[in-house]
């Protein structure tokens, strides 16, 4: 839009920008295809996929707070996204956060973890380690509750009190019953686990959890194959899940619940470790977006070099047609080919590089006949430039494509609105709600009439001149 700008205040019609821009960007795409590397032409067997998969989370995490330690979470990233199976939905990986120890002490439990919950005194009593457990998943709150305030029970007897009370102890212990005759070592719940529940099923040797979250609980159907449940009547075996290992263990400060060796586990959990609390959120962040690079990667698993790389032999792709194409369309084309430089020039100004040097190199490289500088790059590490892709910043190419064909519609988008409707009231009527344009709050007057209505001079003579200078133009008038 800025390269436009120009464009339209010299009267151009946005439709003659729109049609230069679009056929650009067909070009830039149709380059950016030809350009693109598949696995198989990495030239490195059975193991290329993999590590495809790795070097482009390790791209995705080298501008980020942990890139230092890219080769211990790229491995980490890509072992996450391909436990998820075919759907690749990355909310199955749940990434938990312990402030305290080394990042590299950050792990990835293949199954599912989740923070110990609120729980009562019999909670200790119940074991923490079972081999091969069935899982009952509740939306049930087990927990004794007296009738409402406002309820009302008429008896004729008053030896039938004490009946009424015991049909509420009646009730719990029901649904107590029924969840121990369904042969499941471990009881989670969405809703509270009171203590009667706790106490009963510690004395049955029985693990229970309340107020899970829906997300852990989520993932713990998804890994152990239970079904959640909203009631305790009838309840089927096929309901229940089952894992190879469940175990209580302390990760930091904090005590974790462990569900692993799940046989049809589609969901994995990421332990991330840190110093502080500031650490271990921009970690979080980091590796999102490095799980969402790998899932892009498997899907269309074609690469192209990084590090502004692309941009630049697209630009000069496009230039290179542009110059052939007469009219008015040359020179908007050549201003879609000058604005894809605008990326390997902020790279150098993140990097702290001097942009018009390395964007000169990068020209120097890229404009030859052959493809021999394609793939030449910003180099942020040393300064200068470098081949990219033999350095290992790759890119997904459909990444790429999505950005250039969005950005292109975005702009012609935009090109294309040529009246805006505005209401002055309505802007008039904000602005004063600021306390802007006079007719503030409380009501005063508006700042010219407070400076005398002429600006700095009303005010010098609103003040008699006294202690105030005015600004005089040239030569004192």
């Amino acid at each position: 839009l800025k390269q436009a700008k120009p464009f339209i205040e010299d009267g151009e019609h946005p439709q003659m920008i729109i049609k230069g821009f679009r056929k650009a960007s067909l070009l830039a795409t149709k380059r950016l295809k030809e350009m693109e590397v598949g696995v198989d032409a990495l030239g490195e067997g059975d193991n290329g996929r993999r590590l495809l998969l790795e070097r482009c989370a390790a791209t995705a995490l080298n501008s980020k707070l942990i890139c230092r330690n890219k080769g211990f979470f790229a491995p980490m990233c890509v072992d996450a996204v391909e436990s998820l199976g075919s759907d690749r939905n990355l909310k199955m990986i749940g990434i938990k956060k312990i402030t305290g120890g080394s990042v590299t002490d950050s792990t990835l439990v293949k199954g599912v973890a989740f923070k110990k919950t609120f729980s009562y005194a019999g909670f200790e009593q119940q074991p923490k380690k079972f081999t091969n457990p069935k899982i009952l998943v509740l939306n049930v709150e087990l927990e004794l509750k007296n009738e409402k305030d406002n309820a009302e029970v008429r008896i004729d007897d008053p030896s039938m009190y004490q009946s009424i009370v015991d049909a509420e102890w009646q009730i719990i212990y029901e649904k107590l019953e029924q969840c121990v005759a369904t042969g499941a070592s471990i009881i989670l719940s969405k809703l509270p686990i009171g203590d009667l529940a706790t106490q009963y099923f510690a004395d049955r040797d029985l693990f229970c959890a309340g107020r899970v979250h829906s997300d852990d609980l989520d993932r713990v159907c998804r890994a152990t194959g239970a079904k959640i449940q909203t009631t305790t009547n009838d309840l089927p075996q096929d309901c229940l899940g089952s894992c190879g290992l469940f175990e209580e263990n302390q990760v930091g400060g904090e005590r974790f619940n462990f569900f692993t060796e799940c046989d049809e586990s589609k969901t994995s959990t990421i332990i991330i470790r840190g110093g502080s609390e500031q650490f271990v959120e921009e970690a979080h962040r980091s590796l999102h977006d490095a799980l969402s690079i790998v899932k892009r990667s498997m899907e269309s698993t074609k690469v192209v070099a990084g590090g502004g790389a692309v941009e630049m032999e697209l630009s000069r792709y496009v230039r290179d047609h542009a110059k052939k194409t007469p009219g008015k369309q040359q020179l908007i084309m050549l201003a879609f080919a000058k604005a894809l430089e605008i990326i390997p020039k902020q790279l150098c100004d993140n990097a702290g590089l001097d942009s018009t040097d390395v964007l000169n190199q990068l020209r120097e490289k890229h404009y030859v006949d052959d493809d021999s500088g394609k793939w030449i790059g910003v180099n942020v590490n040393e300064g200068g430039v470098c081949n990219t892709f033999e350095s290992h910043v790759w890119e997904p190419s459909a990444n790429k494509l999505n950005s250039v064909a969005a950005a292109a519609e975005a702009a012609c988008l935009v090109l294309s609105i040529d009246e805006t409707v505005r209401n002055p009231q309505s802007e008039q009527a904000q602005m004063q709600n600021r306390g802007q344009m006079g007719g503030g709050r409380g009501g005063g007057s508006p700042m010219s009439a407070a400076m005398g209505g002429q600006g700095l001079q009303g005010m010098a003579q609103a003040m008699g001149g006294r202690g105030v200078r005015t600004l005089k133009g040239r030569g004192g008038k």
